[in-house]
């Protein structure tokens, strides 16, 4: 390792976001950032108060010329924004630098959202009833009722999930509330009548695995794809998908980009363009009438 404040400087960094962002994130921005560090003490730099908007340039311009994709690209940009902003707040810098440098465009690479009956025959699918059986259905009704994320379903506590709604912590440690459907309430309610056989004493996760403590990110992924090829489904689902199921089905039914950007937790109005093709209209909808999942049937009682 090269003597001098640099590698200190992002150590430190890390070790902030790290009580903020997911795990996923922190590793991205670990190598982001390590990237940068070689390309900076390759040519002897070795404090980070040295950076300046000509070495990001030079930095973001080879690693282009190195074949790196515009998705990885945008996202160096990203963490070396990020570390620009601690470097301001640690009084390491005047300004960021990174924000003089423009993100690196982008295609749109999200995936492709199930249709409505695809999903409808996917959650409709009868199961076991065991407890875990259990647990994975509501899984999946919250996932795709309340368009989460994974981090942010795994970290839900059972103090989060009220009535109708539940409280999600987002990225950036932004709150935010959404509304849950129909179906996913009535998932919750079964999960949590068993959910005691499951869970230890003190355990305050929403969702626990077999040992009884919180589930982790992969548990939670390889579930859910192990459920959908059960039921059949010929492709391989994410949670991400489910969210982008969400946020497509919510638009084509309201066409009110607005109120999808905040029920998914989007900083910015282009975060969540680009999950339809349709020309932004404002158009007030509520959440039950566009729903798919919470629209109430004719024949919607109890007994059916």
């Amino acid at each position: 390792m090269a003597d001098g404040p640099l590698r200190q400087q992002l150590d430190t960094c890390l070790e902030a976001l790290a009580r903020t962002a997911s795990p996923a994130t922190l590793s991205a921005y670990r190598r982001d950032l390590e990237a940068l560090a070689e390309f900076l003490e390759a040519r002897g730099i070795l404090d980070a108060a040295e950076l300046d908007i000509g070495l990001l340039r030079r930095f973001l311009g080879a690693e282009r010329s190195r074949g790196l994709a515009p998705r990885s690209l945008a996202r160096r940009r990203a963490a070396i924004s990020h570390f620009g902003a601690f470097l301001v707040q640690s009084g390491t810098l005047a300004h960021n630098p990174a924000e003089l440098v423009p993100t690196p465009r982008q295609g749109a690479h999200l995936p492709k959202p199930l249709d409505v009956d695809q999903l409808t025959r996917l959650l409709d699918t009868p199961h076991d009833g065991s407890p875990l059986a259990l647990r994975d259905q509501a899984m999946l009704e919250l996932f795709y009722s309340s368009g989460l994320r994974l981090a942010e379903l795994a970290n839900l506590d059972l103090g989060d999930l009220e009535s109708r709604r539940v409280r999600v912590m987002g990225k950036g440690s932004k709150p935010r509330q959404v509304p849950v459907g129909r179906s996913a309430r009535r998932a919750l309610e079964a999960w949590l009548a068993v959910r005691g056989t499951l869970a230890v004493d003190g355990e305050t996760a929403l969702f626990v695995g077999r040992g009884g403590s919180r589930l982790g990110h992969r548990a939670i992924q390889k579930r859910l794809s192990e459920v959908a090829r059960r039921r059949g489904l010929p492709e391989h689902l994410h949670p991400h998908r489910l969210r982008h199921s969400f946020a497509s089905h919510l638009l084509e039914s309201s066409q009110d980009l607005r109120a999808v950007q905040e029920l998914l937790g989007h900083a910015n109005l282009s975060t969540t363009q680009v999950y339809t093709k349709l020309d932004w209209q404002h158009l007030a909808a509520s959440y039950d009438a566009a729903h798919p999942r919470a629209r109430r049937r004719r024949d919607d009682s109890p007994g059916t």
